[in-house]
């Protein structure tokens, strides 16, 4: 088998008959769209591998109410277009009763756009994405177990304020995602009655950040809030700091810092910030870091490592397997929306989701984490 092929067999019970096999007819199906391939391949690698882990858990302990779980994924490369059209596949075809951990705000945007999963009555659980956008006005199909990128952007401008640095610049992807980011950071520092020292974008599905870096080093800000992804990130905190005197680089959460070391080293990732959205994930001192670590160690492929990605798609696994339960034991697309609507204050084990009727925003936890001199992350 080649290298990750089992993450597209994740579905398990596929076959090229046009009959069902009997041994999956009775299954519970969930769909994930993810980017397998292209600039976040890495990181949709990660979030497949979580939710999938999870549900492996689950199955060898009997299922939900006796039924196995057929986590089917398909890869949408990043690419708004194939994230519409394989989502649609995925509840048409496959028959998903409900979705998992999409990439993109401007992808998961086009959803809502198009109505695809207001016209399937499916909930979408933990989206990796903190667009405003996809929160305001209230959505009842999609149900967000991370803070905001605005509550992201809060922390990290409130952090760097405690470093005495108040000239804050901002590159981020031309894209929702990153216009997203940036009206956080702005919105964050027009409370401390501060503005922007200098923006700069990059295009999104790319790395070219050489105008970006001009742009920042022609403003010389103090800190640069980074609003990109893991390619994105590592080329300009690499450029950036040979041509400038830019004290401190921070990017928000979707970024995998073992990427960053991986693709510019330790050396030149060394010191640069990371929001976190989710416990970490590497010591278990609460209850669901330990079981996370314990599940991974025991189902995850060889060589596979914990990460805050799979760790948070893990937990999105944990609450859409509760939402599953209380369904009863013949869920269905609107008997899981509103089973997940019943998860007021629901403790995972040491990180708690809230949802109810009229609110799909289960957290907003945010931390500051930074990567150290070893490449590892510290608090």
């Amino acid at each position: 088998m080649k290298p990750l092929a089992w993450l597209r067999l994740a579905a398990g019970c596929l076959g090229a008959s046009l009959a069902i096999d009997a041994a999956c007819a009775d299954d519970i199906v969930i769909g994930q769209v993810a980017p397998l391939s292209g600039v976040l391949a890495d990181t949709g690698k990660d979030m497949v591998l979580g939710a999938k882990v999870y549900f492996d858990y689950i199955n060898d302990q009997g299922g939900v109410h006796g039924k196995k779980i057929r986590h089917v994924v398909k890869d949408d490369g990043y690419k708004i277009d194939e994230t519409v059209r394989l989502t649609k596949e995925v509840i048409d075809k496959d028959g998903a009763v409900a979705l998992i951990g999409f990439a993109g705000t401007g992808n998961v945007g086009e959803l809502l756009k198009l109505k695809v999963l207001e016209d399937a009555n499916i909930a979408l659980v933990a989206p990796y994405t903190g667009g405003e956008v996809l929160r305001t006005p209230f959505n009842p199909y999609i149900f967000h177990i991370r803070a905001g990128y605005a509550d992201e952007a809060e922390g990290i401008v409130n952090q760097l304020i405690q470093l005495s640095m108040k000239r804050i610049g901002v590159m981020y992807q031309d894209d929702p995602f990153g216009r997203a980011g940036l009206a956080g950071v702005e919105a964050a520092l027009k409370k401390r009655n501060l503005e922007l020292a200098g923006t700069a974008t990059y295009e999104k599905n790319t790395d070219n950040v050489a105008e970006a870096v001009k742009a920042i080093a022609k403003a010389n800000p103090q800190a640069v809030v980074m609003i990109s992804v893991n390619k994105s990130t590592a080329a300009f905190s690499k450029q950036i700091r040979s041509v400038s005197t830019v004290a401190q680089l921070v990017n928000i959460s979707v970024v995998n810092p073992k990427e960053i070391v991986r693709l510019i080293g330790t050396g030149d990732a060394r010191g640069i910030g990371i929001a976190q959205v989710m416990p970490y994930p590497y010591s278990p001192t609460v209850a669901i870091v330990k079981e996370y670590q314990q599940v991974m160690k025991k189902y995850a492929p060889a060589g596979a490592e914990m990460s805050y990605t799979n760790f948070e798609e893990f937990i999105g696994a944990k609450v859409l397997v509760e939402g599953l339960r209380r369904a009863g034991p013949n869920p269905s697309r609107e008997k899981v929306i509103r089973a997940l609507e019943t998860l007021h204050a629901y403790d995972t084990g040491g990180f708690t989701v809230n949802f109810s009727p009229t609110n799909r925003i289960g957290s907003r936890f945010v931390e500051i984490t930074v990567i150290g001199k070893d490449g590892r992350l510290l608090r």
